[in-house]
């Protein structure tokens, strides 16, 4: 038994279904957010983009489908080695796919503020705007936690 009175097996269990239900809030907004690329590109205003931004665009897709894969990967994983006692391997390896792919989408959310700002207004007020995305992203997901975690140790 743990502090919380279950066993390593329980737990265990727990465990992964509480980040198989942080990987679907995430996957969501990666979905969609892909979805919104992908018809970006099919505009009549892309085709007369630059290549910046045309090279922001493919960047920013590419960013979220690497997030895309390291978020799905500890589903499939699950269902291919589905009852053959791996869990506690997957699950650790699965904690690290879903920071790195919480960092690629950080990424590709603030490639997305990029290519819509530089579209709408352009210049340092874009890059600026990206930055200030960047920012936040990093500051909420990895900063503030890692804050939490020093004070508690």
């Amino acid at each position: 038994m743990n502090d919380t009175g279950e066993s390593p097996p329980v737990q265990l269990a727990r465990n992964f279904n509480e980040l198989l239900q942080e990987l679907r809030v995430a996957l969501s907004g990666v979905q969609i957010l892909f979805a919104f690329l992908l018809a970006v590109a099919f505009t009549e205003r892309y085709e007369e983009s630059s290549v910046y931004i045309k090279t922001i665009h493919l960047v920013t897709v590419m960013l979220v489908a690497i997030s895309f894969g390291l978020l799905m990967a500890p589903a499939v994983w699950h269902r291919v080695l589905f009852r053959r006692g791996y869990r506690e391997r997957i699950l650790a390896i699965s904690n690290r796919f879903a920071l790195c792919g919480t960092g690629f989408l950080a990424a590709s959310m603030t490639g997305t503020v990029l290519l819509i700002a530089e579209i709408a207004m352009g210049g340092i007020g874009a890059k600026i705007l990206a930055a200030c995305a960047a920012v936040m992203f990093t500051t909420l997901w990895f900063a503030v936690p890692a804050l939490i975690k020093r004070d508690d140790s």
